[in-house]
């Protein structure tokens, strides 16, 4: 990437490509009998992995709930109206967050790491908003590679979440954050986009 022209980084993606992350994108709930292969979903790690974060650090956690003997751990752990979905999906993603993040700061943040480490050390509250702010810019990352690379997704924050704590983090100190299906969806059925705010409702320019 070093060596290409400047020139580059000024041209907005394809139109298409911006209808297939966002505009055409959908929350899907009903899906495809397609599997989602391993490869396939470390692509999709691969490629969010360089989304930016405070100070570099990435923090998430993934956990894909793939097997029968994995889904049927999350099953009791899940609210009623997600039980379906999240069944008959081919991978749910577990998107989480590690509070013991400081360890990893040597690797991606050398410069600085000492000096984070003792200050997160001394005060956990700020070592938690930096874990869940960082962790909600890579979830949402997480999403648009997903998407990028061809799949459907269908977040969700129906589930228990201390049960999925204990039942895939125990001994651990990582949090659940929220969940993900991922597959190829089955848009039959789909009920009409609802609205989103304008620009004027939402934005201003200073």
């Amino acid at each position: 990437m070093e060596d290409l022209p400047e020139a580059y980084f000024d041209h907005a993606i394809a139109d298409a490509a911006l209808d297939q992350i966002f505009r055409e994108a959908r929350t899907l709930r009903k899906w495809q009998d397609k599997l989602v292969s391993p490869a396939l979903l470390m692509a999709i790690y691969d490629l969010m992995r360089w989304g930016p974060t405070e100070s570099n650090i990435t923090l998430a956690r993934f956990h894909f709930v793939v097997s029968p003997e994995a889904k049927a751990r999350l099953q009791p752990l899940l609210d009623e109206g997600n039980v379906a979905q999240t069944m008959a999906a081919p991978a749910t993603a577990i998107i989480a967050y590690d509070l013991g993040f400081a360890a990893t700061l040597p690797i991606l943040a050398p410069r600085s790491a000492e000096k984070m480490q003792a200050r997160l050390a001394a005060d956990p509250a700020k070592a938690e908003v930096m874990a869940t702010r960082s962790a909600g810019l890579q979830g949402g990352y997480f999403m648009i590679a997903a998407r990028a690379l061809g799949l459907d997704c269908g977040p969700m924050s129906g589930f228990d979440c201390d049960g999925v704590d204990r039942e895939f983090f125990g001994g651990t100190q990582i949090k659940s954050y929220f969940l993900c299906n991922l597959g190829y969806g089955d848009r039959e059925g789909l009920r009409p986009r609802q609205a989103r705010l304008g620009f004027d409702d939402a934005c201003k320019i200073l």
